[in-house]
């Protein structure tokens, strides 16, 4: 009977050790696998970093410049996060723009980002609640880096998600920071401002070279010096991207139909 008691208690103990070193090589194992997958995310990230961090740190001193602090860059950051508009939105916040001018400048601006999701319809589906982030969070930069990631797992998506997460962050703590040196080193800013028109001439460049036809972008210089000259420096945005956006619609409906009269 003894001999049975023990050998049922060292039965037990193995058991027991057992089922510890499975939990325990479980974990390590988890804990292995969200190391990794947060390094990869990290490293397809880093060119974001290089870029966002400096771009922010501009418009944080920018905004510090138009008398907005730090924390008015982290809220725009936050609630915005579109990067190009943030920079005009500097603009329209100092001259007192009204909410209308400022809401379709923002939808006509943006509106590239919703045909980038389209691309992750499937992806973002089984990312469950995460997906709104993504959403939320997709720009020109972080479209380009998950166009690199298969969708093949729990881990590749979790992979775009930290990349969307760390972009984000670098963004905000460059805009902070940006603010943060505007208070505390007061130095001339004159010409800073130029960084904008810089983004803007590379982004026009890079598109003028990809495309195939270049009237969308003659139409959008010529309505907008038109504009211009009618409707002054302060008002003459919105009549622009109103007038550019129905011709080039117009435009794009009567090339989808020589298409498909030539594929007849």
């Amino acid at each position: 009977m003894y001999r049975k008691k023990s050998d049922s208690r060292q039965y037990s103990i193995c058991t027991i050790c057992r089922r510890t070193d499975h939990r325990r090589g479980s974990s390590e194992g988890f804990m292995q696998g969200v190391k990794s997958v947060t390094k990869q995310a990290f490293m397809k990230s880093i060119p974001i970093m290089c870029s966002y961090v400096f771009v922010s740190m501009a418009y944080g001193m920018m905004m510090e410049n138009a008398g907005f602090a730090w924390y008015y860059s982290l809220l725009t950051s936050l609630t915005v996060y579109t990067g190009a508009f943030q920079f005009v939105l500097i603009t329209f916040l100092s001259s007192g723009a009204s909410i209308v001018t400022i809401a379709v400048t923002a939808l006509l601006m943006n509106s590239r980002q919703s045909f980038y999701s389209l691309s992750f319809l499937e992806t973002f589906r089984k990312m469950g609640r995460k997906k709104l982030y993504m959403i939320h969070t997709m720009t020109d930069e972080t479209y380009a880096v998950n166009c690199t990631i298969e969708d093949k797992d729990e881990d590749s998506r979790k992979e775009m998600f930290l990349v969307a997460f760390f972009s984000r962050c670098y963004w905000m703590f460059g805009a902070v920071m940006g603010g943060l040196i505007g208070q505390l080193i007061p130095f001339e800013l004159n010409g800073i401002d130029f960084c904008m028109t810089a983004l803007f001439i590379i982004i026009f460049i890079d598109q003028w070279e990809k495309a195939d036809k270049h009237f969308p972008a003659i139409t959008g210089i010529l309505i907008a010096v038109i504009a211009l000259l009618i409707f002054g420096q302060t008002a003459f945005m919105l009549p622009a991207l109103v007038i550019v956006s129905g011709v080039l619609i117009f435009w794009n409906s009567e090339q989808q139909e020589i298409y498909t009269e030539r594929a007849k």
